[in-house]
């Protein structure tokens, strides 16, 4: 099926992940504004079947080292296809993309980032046909529906841009409509586990009013991927008894989650970010991420290139945040979610949010409560913890309630509880870094001290 592809196509090169020294090209990635992958349904008379276009250099006329803007569009007819399942046919060139040796893609829509290995690139594969010919052959082969598919890449800086701007619309407008349903109007919830190559204990919940993680999959996407795949990735969960309608907890996305995981996620909490949070795998739009001084959250998108108000990368938080692990504070999520009503509906959703960055917050805009839209700081306003504590002052913001400490009485017995819960928890201790990945530490008591280099006896210092 590969014969003329000079690097090998399989199951066996998911998940490999082609690191800085090895890169011949980067296309897409956090570093370039314009990227895109989209799927359009056509009239037959529209395709002409197997042709693949590359608008702009291809890799052979790419720099090695350097990275370029990024288009994949697929355009496909067949007498079963609908509109409504561009959606799932785009999730496939995640998929089929990591097949390829020496060819890694991550993440999804605007969000696209993949590398070619040098090691690839001198095996031959020097032209973006070949990504091409294995996405026509694949796609055919497990979607029997196409009938015929037409590729176009765009790498040229200045002619991808109409087509990145009609690829935003477009995802505009699927979201949109999923925007009219609530979890309660559903009987049936969807499951993902295309990332379980990545994070092999995730399994993502999909729900009218919960989007995938990556924010490229809505309800109507996933019944649709269920309906013409019934085997594939994509699987539908019965709701069954609600557990917990405040945090989201259903028997039937728990039995779910249990199976698929092989046991390790036993519960999950569709709506909070704490004790049983839905588990993040890597391919996530964003992060919540809770800041204990403030007794809120901030969230940050994967764009965003500067430190975060705790002091912190994107890069380090996902670090934290992915693998298919439930880590309590640390929240993968979609834009789309948090255009939601049940956004962290149990943690207090917006009115727990006290920091986001600015270009996120102005997007959100009409979604974000008028009377807390300026009472959540940005990177305009706070730099530090502290000057964050002071803005949510000012500002009066929700959280102050949650600031006041309880009088406790000297008979109170203090309860065991969880002193810090965090996906990578660093402590330094003479010389070492010791780093607890995905830790709880439970204490009765604590205490800090300041430690002082006392003068050995008789060191001679004084």
């Amino acid at each position: 099926m590969f014969d003329d592809i000079p690097v090998d196509v399989g199951l066996v090169h998911v998940g490999e992940r082609i690191r800085k020294n090895d890169v011949y090209v980067e296309l897409g990635g956090p570093d370039i504004r314009e990227k895109f992958e989209l799927v359009r349904v056509r009239s037959p008379e529209c395709i002409s079947d197997g042709t693949i276009t590359v608008v702009g250099p291809d890799l052979s006329g790419m720099e090695e080292g350097k990275k370029y803007p990024f288009g994949i569009l697929l355009e496909v007819s067949g007498n079963e296809l609908e509109e409504d399942l561009e959606g799932v046919i785009e999730r496939r060139i995640h998929e089929y993309s990591n097949y390829i040796e020496g060819f890694m893609h991550l993440n999804q829509r605007y969000d696209i980032w993949t590398r070619v290995s040098k090691k690839a690139y001198g095996k031959g594969f020097t032209t973006l046909a070949y990504l091409g010919r294995i996405l026509e052959r694949l796609m055919k082969n497990e979607l029997p529906i196409i009938e015929k598919l037409q590729v176009t890449f765009y790498t040229d800086p200045e002619k991808i841009s109409p087509a990145y701007a009609e690829a935003k619309a477009i995802y505009e407008k699927r979201d949109a409509r999923a925007r009219g349903m609530t979890d309660d109007d559903a009987d049936v919830f969807y499951g993902c586990a295309l990332c379980q190559s990545f994070a092999p204990s995730h399994v993502c919940v999909i729900t009218p009013q919960r989007y995938a993680n990556c924010g490229a999959i809505s309800w109507f996407d996933g019944r649709a991927a269920a309906r013409i795949d019934p085997k594939g990735p994509i699987f539908p969960i019965e709701k069954s008894e609600c557990l917990d309608r405040d945090k989201g907890e259903y028997s039937g996305v728990n039995e779910s989650a249990k199976k698929r995981s092989l046991g390790e996620v036993s519960r999950v909490y569709l709506y909070s970010a704490f004790t049983y949070p839905h588990t993040s795998c890597g391919c996530f739009e964003g992060i919540a991420f809770y800041i204990p001084e403030a007794e809120g959250f901030g969230i940050v998108m994967r764009g965003y290139r500067d430190l975060t108000v705790n002091g912190l990368p994107f890069s380090t938080m996902a670090e934290s945040t992915a693998g298919g692990r439930q880590v309590d504070g640390f929240h993968g999520i979609s834009l789309e979610y948090m255009r939601s009503l049940k956004f962290m509906a149990a943690d207090g959703g917006y009115a727990r949010i006290v920091w986001m960055p600015s270009d996120l917050k102005d997007q959100l805009a009409p979604f974000i409560p008028p009377e807390l839209f300026g009472k959540i700081a940005t990177e305009k306003d706070v730099k530090t913890i502290d000057e964050l504590r002071q803005f949510l002052t000012r500002k009066n913001h929700p959280v102050l309630e949650r600031w006041k400490e309880p009088e406790a009485t000297p008979s109170e017995k203090i309860p065991t509880g969880t002193v810090v819960a965090a996906g990578d928890l660093p402590i330094l201790a003479n010389g070492f870094k010791i780093i607890f990945r995905n830790a709880r530490i439970y204490a009765d008591h604590v205490t800090i001290v300041p430690v002082r280099n006392e003068p050995k006896r008789g060191d001679g210092r004084k």
